[in-house]
């Protein structure tokens, strides 16, 4: 992740690569905050200075990689696809 934001433009890449097991509470929190639920987990989130905030909180915790994209196709989480496959293919 550099020093730099580039101005709100494109996405972060969030993996989480670590347990928040033993951490303490507000970590945890803010790992679930960004939608991640189990380890190597990956979501994609807007590059703003909220989410740079919340990832340099847990940065010993995660991988970030950012990515070149619009915002608005990183608001939604990549899970709600996924979770909506599963269901269709059950009923």
């Amino acid at each position: 992740m550099s020093e730099q934001t580039n101005g709100g433009a494109g996405a972060l890449r969030i993996t989480l690569v670590r347990s928040t097991i033993g951490r303490p509470k507000d970590q945890g929190l803010t790992v679930r905050a960004l939608g991640l639920r189990r380890l190597h987990q990956t979501v994609e989130r807007p590059d703003n200075a909220a989410i740079r905030g919340m990832v340099t909180k847990i940065r010993h915790l995660v991988q970030v990689e950012e990515t070149v994209g619009t915002a608005a196709e990183a608001a939604s989480p990549e899970t709600t696809s996924t979770r909506r496959r599963r269901i269709g293919a059950e009923g």
